[in-house]
Parts: structure tokens; C-alpha cells; sequence
């Protein structure tokens, strides 16, 4: 079968579309047929060697497919079956071995392309605005990167639980795409300081909460327009990863906290895994999330994906089609 791997970490030239063995699935594991794997940055930072992996690496920790076999012992899902997952490697390929606890049925009414768009990015909107901080109405929150593939769902999420949403973008296309999903206000960050104009729309108070994926860059700012005892909600670094902080410095701000969350620790077993998918799939199905998909490209062209995702070039989900 073909597979796109790395050998040793690059830039998207390090990324190999080569053939590989079929895996057979062991004891509580399933073999996927891939219909569609979901681009995250998180695959960068594999193939840079960022987060560091075994190599060769078959890249990709989230797709959807049609499950052809099983192991030993497996009865959450069973053969035939639509499912998807997150959080496990392998999906830059046109099979995937998963531990079967990790599968989620996907719904009839719900396109594998979808799903495979959705897990990742879906859940982890769905743990920050549900398990990290979770919103509650009436209470203000800042997005950044908010018409990116995680920011879009972020604004949903929120909106739905009664937030008031200020989102930064770097384009007036991107600006048109947070507003169509819900953000209140939308700060454009090359044209404005996002950190006094986040105190204007807040009448000097601050933000309850800040979601920054982007890091480096954002990080020192969105400290300074929480309000006394908001949080910091630290997922993602795709400008730099954050200098060492000095923990007074959260105090200073007005007793801060501050908080580095993954998705593997807010899906710790399935009941979780099933609450937070379920969700989504549910809210797609009744019209009431919508999932934008940017493009999708061919798995062999896996390396232009990634070449778009860093050059925000993107709005919305990448999705690579074996």
C-alpha cells in the first residue's frame, strides 16, 4: 500500500510517498480503509522533528475510512463499520492500523471527509471550551488564529455557550469567515495592536479567557488582556514555541492561570472520547456546526498540504484523499 513517511525531519520535502507493507491488527486493534486523513499542524512539528518520533514515521494522527479487519479480543467496532479517530498515527495512508478504543462510528448523515476534518480540530475546540476553561454565558473570550481550522470551530463552540467572541485574523478574508461563524468582533492583528483594541472592546476589562494556538508571538500580549484570575489557554505554537516564563509574572497580571493542554489528555478513555465526538457529529447533523473544509488534496501531494498549512495559506481544514 502507499503511505506518506519520514525518514529523517525536514521540511516538506522530507515527506516520502512510498509503498509499505499492509499491517495486520493485533490484539484490540482495527485496520482502517482510509477514505480521507485530516492535516494538522501537529504533523509539522513531527516532520520537523519539533516532537520528536521514531523514524521512519507514517505521518497523520487523525482519519475516517471503512474498517476491513480486526484483531483479537476487539468488540467496539466491528468490520464494514464507518468510523474515524484522533490521536493515532498513521493516517497519511491508504490504510491504518488503530487501537479499536480509539474508533468513533461516524453517523450515516455525516461524510467520512468530514469526519476525518472534524476529529482532531473538533474535540480539541470542544475540551477548551467544555473541560479547559469552560465558557459560560455571558463571559468574553479571545480567539486567536480564529478562521483557522481549529479557530473556526473555537468561535462555534463558544458562541453556542453564550460567549462573547473577539477573534484576530490576518486578512479581511479571513475576517469575513470568523464573522460568518459567530465572533462578535474581529481584530485584524497586521493592522492593529489586538492587544489595545481587545482592552477597547472590553471597556478596559480584559477577556475571561484567551485561546492562543499560535504561540511565540502572541503569547506575552494575551497575558496582558486577561483580567484578574482569567486564563491562559496555551494550545498550539505554530509562530515559536513560548520562552521560559517566570511564574510571578502571573501574578503581576493579576493572579493569572495559565495551562498547556493536548487532546490526548482530555480523551483519557473512550466514555470521554465518545462524549466530545458524539457531540460533534450530532451538532453537524442538525445543521448547528459547520465544518469548513479549505481543500483536499491527493495523499501523494501530501508535501504541497503542508507547504499551504505553513504558509497560512489556509482557512479552514486541509484534507489529504488516498
Amino acid at each position: 500500500m502507499k503511505a506518506v513517511r519520514v525518514h529523517e525531519p525536514g521540511g516538506p520535502e522530507a515527506m516520502r510517498y512510498e509503498d509499505i507493507p499492509v499491517p495486520e491488527p493485533g490484539p484490540g486493534e482495527a485496520r482502517v480503509r482510509l477514505e480521507a486523513a485530516g492535516v494538522n499542524f501537529i504533523d509539522v512539528y513531527q516532520r520537523t522533528g519539533q516532537y520528536p518520533v521514531e523514524l521512519p514515521h507514517t505521518l497523520g494522527l487523525e482519519g475516517a475510512g471503512v474498517v476491513e479487519a480486526v484483531g483479537e479480543g476487539v468488540e467496539e467496532v466491528g468490520e464494514g463499520e464507518r468510523v474515524a479517530w484522533a490521536m493515532s498515527p498513521g493516517a497519511y495512508a491508504e490504510r491504518a492500523v488503530v487501537p479499536a478504543w480509539r474508533l468513533v462510528p461516524v453517523p450515516d448523515g455525516v461524510d467520512l471527509k468530514v469526519a476525518a476534518a472534524v476529529m482532531l480540530q473538533g474535540m480539541t475546540a470542544h475540551y477548551l471550551t467544555h473541560s479547559t476553561f469552560p465558557v459560560e454565558s455571558g463571559q468574553s473570550v479571545l480567539v486567536h488564529a480564529a478562521a483557522g481550522g481549529v479557530g473556526l470551530l473555537l468561535v462555534q463552540l463558544a458562541k453556542k455557550r453564550g460567549a462573547y467572541v473577539i477573534g484576530t485574523v490576518s486578512t479581511e478574508a479571513k475576517a469575513r469567515l470568523a464573522k460568518e461563524a459567530g465572533a462578535d468582533e474581529i481584530i485584524r492583528y497586521t493592522e492593529q495592536d489586538f492587544v489595545a483594541a481587545t482592552k477597547r472592546l472590553t471597556g478596559g476589562e480584559g477577556v475571561h479567557a484567551v485561546y492562543d494556538s499560535v504561540g511565540r508571538s502572541t503569547f506575552g500580549g494575551g497575558l496582558d488582556v486577561l483580567r484578574p484570575r482569567g486564563y491562559m489557554v496555551l494550545f498550539g505554537q505554530s509562530s515559536g514555541p513560548v520562552p521560559p516564563l517566570d511564574p510571578q509574572v502571573l501574578n503581576g497580571k493579576g493572579s493569572l492561570f495559565l495551562t498547556r493542554p493536548s487532546l490526548a489528555h482530555y480523551t483519557l478513555d473512550r466514555d470521554e472520547l465518545l462524549w466530545r465526538a458524539g457531540d460533534l457529529f450530532r451538532w453537524i447533523e442538525a445543521g448547528e456546526l459547520e465544518v469548513r473544509v479549505d481543500r483536499t488534496v491527493p495523499l501523494a501531494e501530501a508535501a504541497d498540504a503542508h507547504r499551504a498549512l505553513e504558509g497560512r495559506e489556509t482557512s479552514g481544514k486541509v484534507v489529504l484523499v488516498p
